[in-house]
C-alpha cells in the first residue's frame, strides 16, 4: 500500500520541531503541499528548506503565535481569506506542567485558548472548503492523558479531553460531507517537549534525567520512546483515502502504555 497525497494541501501546526515537524516531513514525502505553522520565522524557513518536494509541491509557511489567541485568530482569518486546505493537523505546544492545586483561573484560560480554542477556530475556518469539495481531513494531536490523566499535567488533561469530545461531535456532523475528524492520543515520543517534562520531573523528584528517561522507557511495553516519524506515518494514513471509513476515533499511539481498553 502506497500513500499518495498529491494535489492535497496540508496545514500543520507546531511544525518546526518534534512531532509537528515529523508530520510535515512525512506528508510532504507522500506528495502533499505543506503549510508549516509556528511563531518562529527563522525556524520555519529552516524546516521549509528541508521539506521533500518529489511531487513538485510549493510548500509555504504561516507565522503565528498559538499563545496569543486574538493575534492567532487574526492571522488565521487573513490566511483563510485567500487560501484553502484539504488536511488540517491541529498541533500546538503544550501548557506548563502542574497539579490541580497550583494552577489558577488565568492558567486554565490560557490553556483553554491554546489547546481548545485554537483548534476549534482553525477547524471551523477550514471546513467550508472541505464541505464544498466533499473531502477533508482534520487530525488532532492529543495525548494519552485523555484516557489516563496524569496529576502533574492537569491543564493538558483537561483541555485535550474537551477537544477530543468536541471533535467526536464534529465528526458526526460532517461525515456526510466526506470529512473525517480523528484524534491521536500521544504516548512518549523522543521530542524536545518530552525532554522538558522529564527535566521538570527530575528536578521535582531530585533524581537524574537519565533515571527519569529509564523509567519512561521501562513503562512502555515496547521498551523505548516513539520515533516522531512513526507519528507522521499514522497521520499520513488518516489523511489518505485509505482512512475514509475511520472517523470520530481517539487512537492511542503509545507503544502499548495505556492500561485501558476503551
Amino acid at each position: 500500500m502506497e500513500i499518495v497525497l498529491n494535489n492535497k494541501k496540508a496545514l500543520v501546526g507546531g511544525s518546526t520541531s518534534g512531532i509537528g515537524k515529523a508530520i510535515a516531513f512525512v506528508l510532504a514525502s507522500c506528495g502533499a503541499e505543506v503549510v508549516l505553522m509556528s511563531r518562529n520565522e527563522d525556524k520555519l524557513k529552516a524546516v521549509l528548506s528541508q521539506l521533500p518536494s518529489n511531487a513538485n509541491q510549493k510548500h509555504s509557511y504561516l507565522v503565528t503565535d498559538f499563545n496569543d489567541f486574538e493575534q492567532h485568530k487574526h492571522n488565521l482569518k487573513s490566511y483563510f481569506a485567500n487560501n484553502e486546505i484539504d488536511i488540517l493537523v491541529n498541533n500546538t505546544n503544550g501548557p506548563s506542567p502542574g497539579n490541580v492545586l497550583n494552577k489558577d483561573e488565568a492558567d486554565y484560560q490560557q490553556a483553554f485558548d491554546l489547546l481548545f480554542q485554537n483548534a476549534v477556530y482553525t477547524s471551523m475556518l477550514a471546513l467550508p472548503y472541505m464541505q464544498k469539495q466533499n473531502y477533508g481531513r482534520i487530525i488532532n494531536v492529543s495525548s494519552m492523558t485523555v484516557k489516563e490523566p496524569q496529576d502533574s499535567l492537569i491543564l493538558s488533561n483537561t483541555m485535550r479531553t474537551a477537544l477530543v469530545s468536541w471533535s467526536k461531535s464534529l465528526s458526526n456532523e460532517v461525515a456526510k460531507d466526506g470529512i473525517t475528524v480523528n484524534s491521536i492520543l500521544t504516548g512518549y515520543f523522543d521530542t524536545e517537549r518530552l525532554t522538558s517534562l522529564m527535566e521538570n520531573q527530575a528536578k521535582n523528584q531530585d533524581i537524574s534525567l537519565e533515571d527519569v528517561l529509564a523509567q519512561r522507557k521501562k513503562s512502555v511495553p515496547i521498551n523505548r520512546l516513539g520515533d516522531p516519524k512513526e507519528y507522521g506515518y499514522l497521520v499520513a494514513f488518516l489523511a489518505s483515502e485509505y482512512a475514509s471509513f475511520l472517523t470520530g476515533a481517539a487512537i492511542p499511539l503509545d507503544g502499548g502504555i495505556a492500561k485501558t481498553i476503551f
